[in-house]
């Protein structure tokens, strides 16, 4: 069963707009919501980073079906994993069945400035990640848990409001070894569209099948899912124009290398050209095109998108998608 999503901007919009854009996605038929965590946003200028801990906790209250989660953040520096066993079990008690973690190893500009350290390597925040993982678990189905990592520790540590099940822990990746750790131990993998199809096919997808089969498990046992760069208006140049203030997506990781302040992020981006900030999203205004467009993510055994829309009206977005595209894809792939 394929599986729908909005991506709520934490970086765009005010705290309680963005609720009320995720209210109206639940009730135009969206089956999750998805909040990045950002210290940070993208953009100085008109940018937003609420705490995405306590945003999720509203949006419990004002939704009643829609799965729930972030997209990403990092337990590993802001937040210790402990804190964010504590934080997402205390959600999935207030909200049942509804929450999802979704985790990575992360981006400098949230750590970084918030923290004052010095930005490590990979592989260490590859075993800060893989950590974390273990210990969140650990602390979701034990009691009086002391772990002695090498990057964590607890002693006699009790999470006291436990979700009654596991919340599921999606793991982001953009190389082959998170991968292959996502399909080793994740309940879902996540990545982004509009990157060179091979990186799919031969990187991605290959290496979360290679940490299934050495977990001994099979393709069905993790959810396979896709941020879904979309810009869609029935004006073809509005919808264009829409991606402009997503540039900084475009922007390659020389360009961008060490770069943590918003007011240099958004002069890079800003320098680019609208052809170019276009690059990662599906810009029409025809539903037929988006529905073709996106078929070959879902062919490649995506199974939850969830679209992001990079426009200033997320309202009409969500009714145009909702009435237009939605009913097509259910139709089609479901």
């Amino acid at each position: 069963m394929l599986k729908i999503g909005y991506k709520a901007s934490a970086e765009q919009f005010d705290p309680r707009q963005l609720l009320e854009y995720s209210v109206i996605a639940e009730e135009v038929g969206f089956d999750t919501v998805m909040v990045s965590d950002h210290f940070q946003p993208w953009r100085h200028n008109d940018g937003h980073a609420p705490y995405s801990f306590a945003w999720l906790a509203a949006l419990g209250e004002r939704t009643s079906r829609v799965q729930m989660g972030t997209s990403v953040m990092t337990p590993t520096f802001r937040y210790h994993p402990s804190i964010v066993a504590q934080a997402f079990g205390t959600l999935a008690c207030l909200n049942p069945g509804r929450v999802i973690l979704g985790v990575g190893t992360g981006e400098s500009m949230n750590e970084v400035p918030a923290i004052g350290i010095e930005w490590p390597k990979f592989k260490e925040r590859f075993r800060r990640l893989r950590e974390s993982c273990d210990l969140i678990r650990q602390l979701w189905t034990e009691e009086r848990v002391t772990y002695e990592g090498e990057y964590y520790q607890t002693e006699n540590a009790t999470i006291y409001d436990r979700p009654s099940e596991p919340v599921p822990i999606y793991i982001a990746a953009g190389g082959p070894t998170v991968s292959r750790f996502a399909g080793r131990v994740g309940d879902g993998f996540i990545c982004t569209s509009g990157k060179d199809p091979k990186l799919y096919t031969d990187t991605l997808l290959p290496n979360v099948q290679i940490g299934l089969e050495r977990s001994g498990r099979n393709i069905d046992d993790i959810e396979k899912t896709i941020e879904m760069k979309v810009s869609y208006d029935h004006d073809q140049e509005q919808a264009l124009q829409d991606t402009a203030y997503w540039a900084a997506l475009a922007l390659s990781a020389e360009e961008k290398m060490g770069t943590e302040d918003p007011v240099k992020l958004e002069k890079l981006a800003d320098d680019l050209p609208l052809e170019r900030a276009a690059s990662r999203w599906i810009v029409s205004g025809d539903p037929d095109e988006h529905i073709e467009r996106i078929a070959p993510y879902i062919e490649l055994g995506f199974t939850h998108l969830v679209f992001h829309a990079p426009g200033p009206d997320q309202e009409r977005f969500l009714r145009l998608y909702g009435k237009e595209i939605l009913p097509r894809l259910r139709k089609q792939f479901c």
